[in-house]
């Protein structure tokens, strides 16, 4: 985000590969209803933060907000373990050129508040959240259609207040155009800033990011800021994901240790990570309750690059950071075992990605590493400090980390704690990071394109970090407009390749869901992006 899941940073430590096997304690209860007498109408909870922004599908690049969103609205399509689409509220998309696509509703779907879900619901809200003046974090994700320009201008303003490519054909259809054919196109639709919204939002946005209405199998009950916010199962709901649940608890830790703790204790019942202290522990005090299952997303160090200490500075210099880092200590000791040390900038387990894309980069060379930096004229200031969230499980990492650059360079580290992940991107989005900042990804969609264009696209909004590189642009843009989904992969990674040449992050390691959960539930499990299945998780009588 955790954008893009959204475009999703991911607020905690852990975050690997879809169609891995699980290990360890497992990879999550599948469920036996003999097993135990379940209460279909039961109430569960879940470790989360507080949501940076208000409950606007738009508005929500961050896992603490996501998950919530995900829950309260579903979106056109959806993908299987493989990768396949899934068709949820649509029941079909299609395309004979990958640049006007027709979309076609399925019938009966209704929102939360009883009102009918139409192409209109669609095309009104995608228009709301690209207009500048509704300030919405995820806007740049309609910037692939039609009309997109005038509505939200690079410089003056708008010259219109709806995108040409957007039509409402009837109550059932609309059509996309988009401003160029993208092959991948169908994939993107699955993520939430493409949510439909109801009349009643526009009445007032913000109070209803306080009171969310959606389509989705949950619906809104009340948000205690900073305790907790509660959904309820929507009876109504007309998609394959019924939950077998009566609605969900999600409450506010600001430290994984504390919500371990609750854990054991009987006073939350399913974590979505452990904190790295815990590690060598949980899988022995939970038992068959134990998750260790890999899924897609990546962790990274990122320069501020609009700091006097990153603007215009060499690669070299960040190659040589990367090669002062010794992943596979850090990840076998201090993450005991439980990450991968990664190879390049796409996560495991979506289309394209590739092993070892980023080359001996990422390979420990204490000797190589000082030979870089010199090569590129040295660390400004010959001290970096590492930005995290202190109550995502960063703190023995980073630490770890600095230590490794430290001992292998000589140039000074230390992390820069912020008290929670909402002040965490807040300084990023603020840009007022001092030096670098850990930022984790998790995909959107399962393609390498999200891990790319979504993170180092100049105007892109996962880009909070300054990055810019007019060759990197029109390569995306080249690998945009492949003339098929197999072509456009391709290209991506031919990008993914080059980026060693520019460094526009540090990837440490790919990431598992290493979590748990309370004899209370059954039923649990976890997807591609790392979250808790809602729907499925049964509570016990």
């Amino acid at each position: 985000m955790r954008g893009a899941k959204s475009a999703k940073w991911v607020a905690i430590a852990a975050v690997v590969a879809l169609g891995a096997t699980a290990c360890g304690g497992g990879g999550g209860d599948k469920g036996d209803d003999s097993k135990a007498a379940v209460n279909p109408a039961g109430k569960f909870s879940v470790e989360v933060g507080e949501p940076q922004n208000p409950l606007q599908p738009a508005n929500t690049m961050e896992s603490n907000g996501s998950i919530v969103i995900k829950s309260l609205f579903s979106q056109l399509v959806s993908y299987d373990e493989k990768g396949n689409i899934v068709y949820v509220n649509a029941q079909s998309v299609d395309t004979k050129d990958n640049k006007t696509y027709t979309v076609k509703l399925k019938s009966g779907w209704k929102f939360h508040d009883g009102t009918p879900v139409t192409a209109t619901s669609y095309v009104k809200a995608w228009n709301w959240a690209a207009a500048p003046a509704n300030k919405q974090t995820n806007s740049f994700w309609f910037s692939d259609i039609a009309g997109y320009d005038e509505v939200a201008p690079a410089k003056g303003k708008p010259k219109a207040t709806e995108m040409s490519g957007l039509k409402v054909v009837d109550d059932s259809t609309f059509t996309i155009t988009l401003n160029k054919a993208i092959p991948y196109y169908v994939y993107k639709l699955g993520y939430e800033v493409f949510s439909p919204l109801p009349e009643s939002f526009y009445k007032d946005p913000k109070a209803a990011g306080e009171h969310p209405i959606g389509n989705g199998p949950y619906k809104f009950v009340s948000w205690a800021h900073k305790k907790q916010i509660e959904v309820a199962k929507f009876d109504g709901y007309q998609g394959p994901d019924k939950a077998k649940n009566g609605g969900v608890i999600f409450k506010n830790y600001t430290n994984l240790e504390t919500a371990y703790e609750d854990l054991k204790s009987g006073n939350v019942d399913v974590l979505r990570q452990i904190a790295p202290k815990d590690l060598p522990v949980y899988k022995s005090d939970l038992g068959t309750r134990a998750v260790d299952k890999a899924y897609s997303a990546i962790q990274t160090i990122t320069p501020a690059f609009y700091t006097k200490q990153w603007k215009g500075i060499n690669a070299k210099v960040l190659q040589g950071l990367s090669m002062a880092i010794d992943r596979n200590t850090i990840t076998k000791t201090v993450l005991q075992g439980t990450r991968e040390p990664a190879t390049g900038w796409v996560a495991k387990g979506v289309l394209g990605y590739e092993p070892n894309a980023g080359g001996d980069v990422f390979t420990y060379n204490p000797t190589k590493a000082k030979q870089l930096i010199k090569d590129g004229g040295g660390v400004p200031g010959n001290a970096i400090t590492i930005q995290y969230n202190a109550d995502g499980g960063h703190k023995e990492w980073v630490e770890a980390v600095c230590n490794s650059i430290t001992n292998a360079t000589g140039v000074k580290c230390a992390g820069d704690s912020k008290a929670d992940f909402q002040a965490d991107l807040d300084a990023r989005d603020a840009h007022s990071v001092k030096s670098m900042y850990r930022s984790g990804w998790v995909l959107d969609f399962p393609m390498n394109a999200n891990f790319i264009r979504d993170l180092f696209g100049t105007k892109s909004d996962g880009n909070t970090s300054g990055f810019s590189n007019k060759k990197v642009d029109a390569d995306i843009a080249a690998a945009d407009t492949a003339s098929s989904l197999a072509d456009s992969e391709k290209k991506y990674q031919d990008i993914e390749k080059e980026l060693v040449n520019y460094m526009p992050s540090i990837p440490l390691w790919y990431y598992k869901v290493n979590a748990g959960y309370s004899d209370k539930v059954t039923g649990v499990d976890y997807a591609q992006d790392g979250d808790p299945i809602l729907t499925g998780v049964q509570v016990k009588k």
